[in-house]
Parts: C-alpha cells; structure tokens; sequence
C-alpha cells in the first residue's frame, strides 16, 4: 500500500444472500485529508465504511486502513482510528461526561474531556443521562467521542444531523482542526454543503461502485453545462446571439427579460455576450455565472435524490 493512502480498498464484494450491496469497489484515501462518501440509501456506502471499519468481513477484494486488516489487526487498529456511529454505542443511563471520560481513559493521550465538551456544547449536559439527552447532543457526544482519543483516522457518519447553525458550525470547525493537525477523516453525509465545503476529495458511491471522484470543484466543473443569466429588455434577437456563441449553446427567454444561457461559460463565452449586447445596444444587468452544485453532479450521475 502506498504511504500516502490511510485506506486502499481494491476490489472489495459484499454480498446479502443473493443480492451484492459491494460489487467490486475500489477506493483509496490520502492521509491527512478529508474524503466524503455520498450515495443514494442501498448504494453500498454504509457497508464499505463499516467494512472498513472492521465491523463486516469482506467477501472478496482487499481492505487496508492505516497499512491493516480491520478485521485480522483489529487489536492492534482499533486504537489508532475513532469511529462515530449514527446511533447506539452509549449505555442509555450513563451521564454525558461519564461516557466521555471513560472513553477517554481508554487512550494512552486523550484530548482533554472538560475542554472537548465546552467546545461541543455539551458542558452544561455532562450530568445529563444519555437518553434525556436531545437528539442534537447525542449526535454531539457520538463524535466527541469519536475523535477523543485523537486518532490517526476518523469515520464520521452524519456527524451534524440534527444540529442547530452553531453546533453545525463548532462541528465543522472541530474537522477542519483534526485535518490540520494530519488526522484522515472519512465523512459520510447527505448534506452536499457540508461535503463542499469540507471534503478534500469527494467518493460517489451507485450499485456498490464508485462511479464518480474528486475534488468537489472538478466534479462540480466536470462534463456539464453551466449557466449564464443576465437581464435586459424583453424580446431580445436570442438567434442573433446564438449566432455569435459557440456551438453547442443554448439560450432561453424563461420570463421577460430574463435570459439564460447554457453551455461552456468560459471568460470568452462572457466576453462575447457583453460585447454582443453593446453592439446592439443593451444593458445587462445581473450577470450572474451559476456552475453546478454537488447536488447536481449526484443527480446527474445517480438519477435520484439522495433520501431516495
């Protein structure tokens, strides 16, 4: 395995009885980066991470995470990696702080439990049982807990369901923090915002493939059209502009006097329709380039929302 990969799964099959939820996946996570996996619910994501996170055994391909087996070296991996869970993993009665700190004490050099906790928002709650905890908190805790330890590798699984603006946010913030300090982050999540803004790279997962990666900006670029809108006067000569462009572009009036065109917005494509409007004596107000959003991208590859 390359130094660089903090997982490499290559060829990786799960099957369930007849039906393969993994078929033949292939992944591979740089160290110290943040990598978000998306896909459409029965896509095979959640199998692939917690297969990598030892808790499925594989029935073919191969699945390294920090150089081992998560299942063969699960004694000696499970130290050095956090995982948040979705639900469970917390003893209903045990108050807040008392599940951190006992999850603290099982690492050799823990962050410190009273400051994570101010940091989360938990601080006026660590005498609070987990079951009258909102659902906020518990989500809160999950990845306090996840990354107390301070692992080398950390799975997070919809880390802010859930949360309020401000929680979201000290969330994202904590992530940013782990990647600055080298830690590897594997994030799952249905918030495509979060996955942009967060994600170094991002794994598009469809019948248990991944059928799409990379940086969310060149996905995002990548093999579609862009659009650009403006305003003017209603009825504008959309076929001498078209005459102008080049081929491949669309215009449309949607609604008097706005006009959208797709196709390959580049600076020339820009260039020629200002320089088009002043020769015919227009004045185009809001300019505004709109490129495609992960969302987009997930739709266009997957063919359906991601709740579906």
């Amino acid at each position: 395995m390359r130094d660089t990969a903090a997982v490499e799964v290559a060829g990786l099959v799960k099957r369930y009885g007849n039906r393969a939820a993994v078929d033949g996946l292939d992944l591979t996570v740089g160290r110290g980066t943040v990598t978000a996996v998306l896909g459409p619910n029965g896509a095979g994501k959640t199998t692939t991470i917690e297969t990598c996170e030892g808790y499925r055994r594989p029935d073919a391909g191969t699945v390294r995470v920090l150089g081992l087996d998560p299942v063969a070296d699960a004694a000696a991996l499970r130290p050095r990696i956090g995982v948040m869970l979705q639900s469970g993993g917390v003893y209903p009665t045990v108050r807040a702080a008392e599940m951190l700190r006992h999850m603290a004490a099982l690492h050799a050099r823990p962050l410190d439990v009273g400051a994570l906790l101010e940091r989360l928002g938990l601080d006026g709650c660590g005498r609070t049982p987990y079951r009258r905890l909102s659902g906020g908190q518990q989500q809160r805790l999950a990845l306090a807990m996840a990354v107390v330890g301070r692992p080398e590798l950390v799975f997070l699984d919809e880390p802010t369901a859930g949360l309020d603006p401000q929680a979201r946010r000290a969330a994202w913030e904590l992530v940013r923090e782990l990647r600055a300090d080298g830690v590897t982050v594997v994030l799952s999540t249905h918030f495509m915002d979060e996955a942009e803004t967060l994600a170094d790279e991002v794994a598009i997962i469809d019948g248990g493939r991944v059928i799409a990666r990379g940086t969310p900006e060149r996905l995002c670029r990548g093999g579609a059209e862009n659009t650009l809108r403006f305003t003017g006067r209603p009825g504008l000569d959309l076929g001498s502009l078209l005459k102008a462009l080049p081929a491949g572009t669309a215009a449309a009036e949607p609604a008097p006097g706005v006009y959208r065109l797709t196709g390959t917005v580049d600076p020339q494509l820009l260039a020629t329709v200002t320089s088009w409007c002043a020769q015919n004596g227009v004045l185009p107000d809001g300019i505004a380039v709109e490129r495609r959003t992960l969302e987009d991208v997930f739709l266009e590859l997957t063919g359906r929302g991601l709740r579906s």
